[in-house]
């Protein structure tokens, strides 16, 4: 019986990255952390508003996972095992890390409530949006974080 989780003890290389699951989450991950770094970034960033942590673990995040893409793209994993833990590790750790910045994103847009402006109304609907895509990515790291547990496993 075929299974879309990979063969036993199996990383895959190249194209199959975009095949197997949990490998099939690394595109909607930079996606979507993408759609989160441009929001924040469109907003104003007040002196004390903590959006600049937002913007550094969206910053973070994107390019770790892209490298992360790069690496099981190019077979550049050799211990499978080693490379197995370290995907979930990363993932998990990635998991945290938005979900972190997911709470406070939310804190912020609910307490910078939208003024009477135009501007105000556009940026806090910017900030209500980028909270969306944020906890819809701290879900696709949280799903990956668990299949890559699954794999991990197997070895």
């Amino acid at each position: 019986m075929s299974s879309n989780t990979g063969q036993m003890g199996y990383l895959p290389r190249g194209g199959a990255i975009f095949c197997t699951i949990p490998d099939i989450f690394y595109l909607p991950e930079l996606v979507f952390g993408g759609l989160v770094l441009s929001l924040v970034a469109s907003t104003k960033l007040f002196p004390n508003n903590p959006q600049a942590y937002v913007i550094t673990v969206a910053i973070f995040c994107f390019v770790m996972t892209f490298l992360w893409l790069l690496i099981f793209a190019c077979g550049s994993h050799q211990n499978r095992n080693a490379w197995a833990s370290a995907d979930v590790a990363y993932h998990g750790f990635a998991a945290l890390l938005y979900l972190s910045a997911s709470v406070l994103l939310a804190y912020i847009t609910i307490i910078l409530e939208a003024g009477s402006d135009k501007d105000g109304i556009l940026i806090y609907k910017l900030d209500i949006a980028a909270v969306v895509f944020s906890f819809f990515t701290t879900l696709l790291y949280v799903i990956h974080t668990v299949f890559s547990a699954i794999r991990w496993k197997s070895f």
